[in-house]
């Protein structure tokens, strides 16, 4: 008897976990740990951990060692990217054109990887888009010429989308290889920023460590479920449902927090919602693109 797992309900866990990523590092922030730093910490630490299996499986990889390299220089600049932009800018604008990415995914997927651009697909990141203008909230200020902190999102949301499309252009590198590879471009991405803004790295306890390896653990989970999805979903359907994550954000950041949600921000999770069940429907793949866990 075997269980199948369709690859779209994994990446939408994977994405969920994401949108679950911001409490861990609120914990983090509250104790003077924020910013690049901790990005060097827990990808740094996952890295001792990446950089061995990545050697054990190198016969396999090396064929697609571009793609390969591709996700670590995309995936990392798209974490670091981000966490720049957040720590430095405005944060709704900041997610604002960091989740310009679907439409990055959507057309790369079209133009990269020929896959096709139905209008289904189109309708759905409509709605997907419009449902984060809404959760996020736009004003006339939104509009305003970009900064230096609006660049570095809009270039991670960009990064991200690559990453996505390199995961799934490299359909003979191990997923173990795929879903550890960005930790390394992402500790030497946060190194390096670190450096650039001369930005000290804090102490950190030996309770603390421990803290930062079980974050880690969470996010290797989480990637490793993302990085499944990206490999067996089309690349503009993947960028449809991995809007997920901002709308588990923003729920659970009210559950836990003082905020209220009005209509608008319903309403917005409603589109985001309808649009990952319309990009969720069955498309012709093949058979294989189920994930079959055997006991």
């Amino acid at each position: 008897m075997s269980i199948q797992v369709k690859p779209e309900l994994v990446l939408l866990l994977g994405a969920s976990f994401w949108g679950l990523g911001w409490i861990p590092l609120d914990y983090f922030a509250a104790r003077g740990l924020s910013g690049m730093p901790i990005v060097f910490y827990t990808y740094g630490l996952l890295s001792l951990l990446a950089l061995p299996l990545l050697w054990l499986q190198r016969a396999a990889w090396w064929p697609q060692r571009g793609a390969l390299l591709a996700i670590c220089i995309c995936g990392g600049w798209g974490t670091a990217g981000l966490v720049g932009a957040l720590s430095e800018g405005d944060v709704v604008r900041a997610m604002l054109l960091f989740y310009l990415a679907p439409v990055w995914g959507l057309l790369g997927g079209w133009l990269l990887l020929g896959e096709r651009l139905t209008a289904l697909r189109v309708g759905a990141l409509l709605l997907a888009m419009l449902g984060i203008a809404l959760t996020l909230g736009i004003s006339h200020d939104t509009f305003r010429p970009l900064t230096t902190a609006d660049w570095l999102a809009l270039s991670a949301g960009l990064a991200f989308a690559l990453n996505n499309l390199a995961t799934r252009a490299a359909d003979q590198v191990p997923l173990a290889s795929k879903a550890t590879v960005a930790f390394v471009g992402s500790a030497l991405l946060g190194g390096l920023f670190c450096l650039l803004q001369d930005t000290p790295l804090p102490a950190i306890s030996t309770p603390q460590w421990g803290l930062i390896a079980l974050f880690g653990l969470f996010w290797l989970t989480a990637m490793s479920a993302a990085q499944y999805g990206f490999s067996h979903v089309e690349a503009s359907r993947a960028a449809v449902l991995v809007v997920v994550e901002l709308v588990v954000a923003v729920l659970t950041a009210a559950w836990l927090g003082d905020r209220e949600l009005g209509l608008r921000e319903w309403c917005g999770g409603a589109l985001v919602l309808a649009a990952a069940l319309i990009a969720e429907r069955p498309g012709r793949e093949s058979p294989s693109s189920f994930c079959e866990a055997k006991p």
